[in-house]
């Protein structure tokens, strides 16, 4: 059986309702990252989208959903399924983005409703899953 990690992360939103997408590894992506022990999972989310971006400012929404998919996780030396659990996150566009570089990610840009199709072309298909469910609600 594969072991299962455990991540959370959000789709932040400012007040021009742009949505806020990080490049990693030439695509795409959200912020998220995985749950610390005892950690909270919301608290979790929260975390992770302020080390990836910078933001200092992030105000945790409601649950949106989950998403699963498979990879090969370098420090287990195994393919694992990781489960990652979505909120929707306000903040301004006013902040400073910062990217975490060690986590690589070269680029932090706010997203415009009329962008977004272009940007999902270029991402992954939970990615597309998660927001597909958060634009339906």
């Amino acid at each position: 059986m594969k072991q299962t990690i455990i991540a959370a992360g959000g789709i932040v939103t400012n007040e021009k309702n742009e949505i806020l997408f990080i490049f990693r590894r030439n695509k795409w992506d959200l912020p998220k990252g995985k749950l610390d022990p005892n950690e909270k999972i919301e608290d979790c989310a929260v975390r992770e989208v302020m080390e990836e971006t910078g933001l200092q400012n992030v105000q945790l929404g409601k649950h949106i959903g989950n998403t699963y998919h498979e990879y090969y996780d370098k420090y287990v030396q195994a393919d694992v399924i990781k489960a990652c659990y979505w909120y929707a996150m306000k903040t301004t566009s006013a902040e400073k983005l910062i990217p975490q570089t060690e986590e690589d990610i070269t680029a932090i840009e706010w997203i415009t409703q009329q962008e977004l199709p272009h940007c999902l072309q270029n991402t992954y298909p939970n990615i597309i899953e998660i927001i597909t469910k958060w634009q339906s609600e």
